[in-house]
């Protein structure tokens, strides 16, 4: 290989992987019609409570079970409702696409939809919804590739990304919702054939975007993380081919030991996927 090439398969590559300990992976099996597709999460700092939103407009939160060793061991929901619209009406349709949640400290939920692009806020599980502006762009963005992801930063700002960002060679952008209205204030480099599927705004004020790649035989995921301008690219973790289920939710919290990473998979409602929940913790 001639060594221009060489120099940019490495710049592709991006930064080094950092050293992320695997905590464990829990498989969980509702016994209500409809259970899966849960695409987006969020957790509590005592690492128990916790929110979740299913591709198919529905919200469910409850508690994750520990054992001694602080590994997921058992989910207790106490709390279902699906996501209806303004006169309660259930969306089966691609309006239903909901697949981001981020919740603020007073209970709001925003949550963000890809089937038609638009950020939906609402308080608690029941709460009568509203819409925050569209951007311009969400009109134009791709089918099944809109907003994926969702979170809110220290100031309460609002971020916002799609799974696509429209070519190969061109970057994420990240949307800020703020003092009423958005704007872009940075991109996120595509490396690889990886595309976002969650993200989150950890206690140390990183972005967190979780990453995944259909290899044929099977899912990888990565974690990236950034500085709220965009700089300081770290890989937190990536997996092998199969060696998770489809993960797309993704929360950020922090233990006595340091920052935790709990995902969760979207089995697509298919009985040969499973939904499982998966926790690393990162290294200093």
């Amino acid at each position: 290989m001639r060594l221009p090439v060489v120099l940019a398969a490495l710049l592709a590559a991006g930064p080094a992987l950092a050293d992320a300990e695997y905590l464990g992976r829990y498989v969980w099996s509702g016994d209500w019609p409809g259970f899966g597709g849960w695409s987006g999460i969020e957790v509590a700092d005592d690492g128990a409570a916790f929110i979740a939103v299913s591709d198919r407009a529905a919200l469910v939160q409850g508690r994750l079970l520990r054992d001694d060793a602080g590994l997921v061991s058992g989910v207790e929901v106490t709390d279902r409702a699906p996501i209806t619209d303004v006169d309660g009406n259930a969306m089966r349709t691609a309006r239903g696409d909901s697949e981001g949640i981020a919740l603020a400290p007073d209970g709001t939920l925003y949550i963000s939809f890809e089937g038609v692009t638009r950020v939906r806020v609402q308080q608690g599980l029941h709460g009568e919804p509203s819409l925050l502006p569209d951007h311009p762009d969400f009109a134009a963005m791709q089918a099944n590739a809109a907003l994926e992801s969702i979170a809110i930063g220290p100031d309460g700002a609002i971020y916002t990304m799609p799974e696509r960002s429209g070519r190969a060679e061109r970057p994420f952008p990240v949307y800020r919702f703020r003092n009423g209205a958005w704007d872009v204030p940075f991109s996120i480099p595509r490396r690889g054939a990886f595309l976002i599927s969650g993200a989150d705004i950890g206690p140390d004020g990183r972005l967190y975007i979780l990453e995944r790649d259909f290899a044929g035989v099977g899912f990888r995921s990565r974690v990236r993380s950034f500085d709220l301008t965009g700089g300081d690219e770290r890989v937190e973790l990536q997996s092998g081919v199969g060696q998770f289920d489809n993960l797309e939710g993704i929360a950020v919290w922090q233990d006595a030991q340091g920052i935790r990473l709990t995902m969760i998979s979207d089995d697509n409602q298919n009985w040969f996927q499973e939904t499982e929940i998966v926790e690393y913790r990162l290294g200093d």
